[in-house]
């Protein structure tokens, strides 16, 4: 069994694609938008009308993990409440180069340093506020 996260970027979901593609090596595996559903959206699903090219479901490789992801129902600024996503970097110079690409319009909340339990350790919440800990593994 796997758990992935799927996270809403209530209407960033694109830019979220690229920036972590730059970012972090993403890579797309699948996109898919509202208007190229092969089945009409329900009211529940149905994105607000001018939403069509919004994207319905993406899949990014990061690493050996699978994050999915959505344009949600594009209702305002995305909230990542009560979560973060985990980075394992290589080494301290890996750890140092996507901390600071994940904080190019983010916003730190713990810098890189070291820890008893990591060489580098640090938090930011990325220009779409999803939070990060990158960290190298012992």
């Amino acid at each position: 069994m796997q758990v992935q996260p799927y996270l809403f970027f209530e209407g960033r979901a694109e830019e979220a694609a690229e920036f972590y593609g730059k970012a972090l090596g993403a890579k797309v595996v699948m996109m898919m938008r509202f208007k190229d559903s092969p089945e009409p959206s329900n009211e529940e699903c149905a994105p607000p009308a001018g939403s069509e090219d919004k994207i319905m479901h993406m899949s990014l490789q990061i690493g050996d993990t699978m994050v999915m992801g959505s344009d949600g129902m594009c209702k305002g600024p995305a909230e990542f409440k009560g979560i973060a996503l985990s980075i394992n970097a290589a080494d301290d110079a890996d750890a140092e180069r996507k901390f600071a690409a994940l904080s190019d319009g983010g916003k730190v909340l713990a810098p890189m340093v070291p820890t008893f339990f990591s060489s580098r350790f640090g938090m930011v919440a990325d220009r779409f506020g999803v939070t990060w800990m990158v960290l190298v593994a012992p």
